[in-house]
């Protein structure tokens, strides 16, 4: 017991043994050395007749007994002498000072051997045997000193923060399989990051430079492709052509393996490939089709207007580009509805647009309101609600644009059976205000196109999704999966979707996707992950160290698997996230943490072969010609509108009356 008196004692008895040791070596060099001694005039006669008294002993009798007693009275005083804790102490130091001090301690008789005098040898021997001695008192003394609880070395909790992952290869005919390798429990093990079920939305986030295309974007597009998963394809190219090359030379390679062969087509605004009209007028069914439109359109070009949905100056514009695009619809079965035609038609003269627009009876309620304020000279209001539509639209006058946007090459059902289609839509980084707009409106026309019965299965892959306001994304996602539409969404951090959709919308979009794959990021991006990843029961150890003993305490608790700290820090190419699974092929482990395994040298390889993207040599006088012919449609539209309405009497009361410049206007 650690008593005042027990520690006395301990002490006393410890003290006496180490006294009794050095009493033994020291009688040891005098019987050893005796002649030395002799001649140093250190001898007495009653030293004399003790020395012989001991040399016939039988401790004495032998010098190796002698100190191996005054060792083994050394030992046993160390191992009751407790030093104080220290927690820079080395082991190898201590085992050092106690290997030297057993060579000096026993090597000294090699003196004997050699032809020194007598005193020189006594004197070597001595200090040799000496030093040994201390060099093992001060080794001992040290032990005590050794924390014997082995500290931590993983000082960023990286062992305790990894748990198993699933390493089978799973497949379907829909999957997309991920080599990869982790570590757990101090090993590294190769794994599969298996996206068995892409049909439950999958979500790839991360900074740039994370890797989201290079290790899972392109070969999600490689394997739904060459493996000949989804004969429809829409896929939306950010930098434009990184994307399109991957899906344009998988195309080549596997074309030829479909039973029906899907056509490939590009959507690009800077040099025109191929042409669409996204407001097709076949696809438009009813007038919600336009309204859906309309708003796509006018939020993708004023993104702050997400946050004031509902406003009197944002619905407005939006009802007003719903009574033109459905206009356009029902005038001649649709054949001038494009949004180039839309573009133009808002900019005629209001006493002119009014009474064309009045003779649609479906949008009589939707001009209604514009058309009260004209007549009681409202202007500021009208411009209000009109100006801000006219302005961003107005960013899409171009004859490029327009070019695109009035043929049609193809048809966005990408999914028949009969005719399925990849489309490419691309973007450019410089201009992607002005080229998201639109990009939305393919997107939110694909959207309300694709749910079908009976249509084949296809996939929506879009690179840098928050760059644009994909309208009803939300109401899609949760109905596509009914269809057989998979999508893959790829963002850099839910902060930066919120600010193109807005909090409630981007958290819906974040909180739908079954498959999340997350490479570096920081935020609430980081918290979020972390908390759908979940918790793991980890080991936790803490230490006392005071001057006689050293206490460790160790414990088990529920702590994140993978913390936000730890997804901030993550490397290229090192992803964490969680995996949907399907009822039939079912995943016990879903979570990982993985590094995604790309052979470099393949992909480099594969991308010097690839052929080049088609191309289209538009003669610019063809683009001008046709922004020409948009703008002369829209004239005669309105002269040929304004002469019926004259003519008939059931219309006439639309046209609006010009009064005496004197007296302002009349009706």
């Amino acid at each position: 017991m650690s008593t005042g008196e027990n520690e006395q004692s301990l002490r006393a008895i410890i003290d006496l043994f180490r006294k009794v040791s050095v009493v033994i070596l020291g009688l040891h060099f005098l019987v050893s050395c005796y002649a030395a001694f002799k001649e140093w005039h250190l001898t007495h006669p009653m030293i004399e007749r003790l020395i012989l008294n001991l040399a016939n002993s039988g401790i004495f009798a032998n010098n190796y007994l002698s100190k191996l007693i005054a060792l083994g009275l050394l030992i046993v005083s160390l191992v009751g002498s407790r030093g104080k804790k220290d927690i820079k102490a080395k082991a190898a130091k201590v085992i050092l000072h106690i290997v030297f001090g057993i060579a000096f301690y026993w090597g000294g008789v090699i003196w004997f051997y050699f032809d020194f005098s007598i005193t020189a040898t006594a004197v070597l021997y001595i200090v040799t045997t000496s030093l040994g001695y201390l060099f093992v008192l001060s080794g001992g003394a040290r032990i005590s000193r050794l924390i014997k609880v082995r500290m931590r070395d993983d000082i960023f909790n990286k062992e305790n923060e990894t748990f198993p992952q699933e390493e089978r290869l799973l497949e379907n005919p829909y999957s997309v399989n991920l080599p990869a390798k982790y570590r757990y429990k101090g090993k590294v093990r190769q794994m599969w990051i298996n996206l068995i079920n892409g049909a439950r939305m999958c979500l790839v986030l991360g900074s740039p430079g994370a890797g989201k295309t290079y290790f899972i974007i392109r070969h999600i597009i490689k394997q739904k492709i060459e493996r000949r998963q989804f004969p429809g394809m829409l896929l939306y190219d950010f930098k434009y052509d990184d994307l399109a090359k991957i899906a344009y030379n998988s195309w080549l390679k596997a074309k030829h393996l479909y039973k029906v062969v899907p056509r490939f087509f590009i959507i690009n605004f800077d040099e025109p490939i191929n042409r669409c009209n996204p407001l097709e007028p076949s696809s438009m069914r009813d007038i919600t089709d336009a309204t859906e439109s309309s708003r796509t359109i006018l939020l993708g070009l004023n993104m702050q207007w997400i946050q004031k949905t509902g406003d009197f100056f944002v619905e407005s514009p939006i009802n007003f580009v719903t009574a033109i695009i459905w206009f356009l619809r029902k005038y001649k079965d649709g054949k001038y509805c494009t949004l180039p035609h839309v573009i133009e038609l808002m900019q005629m003269e209001y006493e002119d647009l009014f009474p064309v627009l009045g003779t649609e009876p479906e949008i009589e309620v939707l001009i209604n309101p514009f058309i009260t304020a004209y007549c009681n000279r409202a202007m500021e209001q009208l411009e209000g609600q009109i100006a801000s539509a006219k302005i961003a639209l107005a960013r899409l006058a171009s004859p490029l644009l327009y070019y695109v946007l009035s043929g049609n090459d193809f048809t966005l059902d990408i999914n028949n059976p009969t005719d399925p289609k990849i489309v490419v839509l691309a973007n450019n980084p410089e201009k992607t205000q002005t080229y998201g707009a639109v990009i939305s409106l393919y997107l939110n026309r694909v959207f309300r196109i694709l749910p079908k019965k009976g249509m084949e299965k296809s996939c929506i892959i879009a690179d840098e999704f928050s760059s644009i306001f994909a309208n009803g994304i939300e109401n899609f996602l949760a109905i596509s999966r009914g269809y057989r539409i998979f999508v893959y969404l790829a963002i850099q951090n839910i902060a930066q979707l919120r600010k193109s959709y807005g909090r409630e919308q981007a958290d819906v979009i974040f909180n739908l996707a079954g498959n999340i794959l997350c490479g570096q990021a920081t935020g609430d991006t980081a918290k979020g992950v972390s908390e759908i990843i979940g918790k793991i029961i980890q080991e936790r150890e803490s230490v006392s160290i005071n001057r006689t003993e050293t206490n460790v305490s160790r414990s088990t608790q529920l702590d994140s698997a993978v913390p936000p700290a730890k997804i901030a820090m993550l490397s290229a190419g090192e992803f964490v996230g969680v995996l949907a699974d399907n009822p039939d092929q079912q995943m016990q482990l879903k979570a990982f943490h993985a590094e995604i395994q790309n052979d470099h040298a393949a992909i480099k390889a594969e991308e010097d072969a690839y052929r080049a993207l088609p191309k289209r040599n538009i003669p610019p006088i063809e683009i001008q010609n046709n922004y020409i012919q948009i703008k002369n449609d829209v004239i005669e539209i309105i002269e040929t509108e304004i002469e019926r309405i004259k003519n008939d009497p059931d219309l006439a009361h639309l046209l609006f009356v010009k009064a005496d410049s004197n007296k302002g206007s009349s009706e």
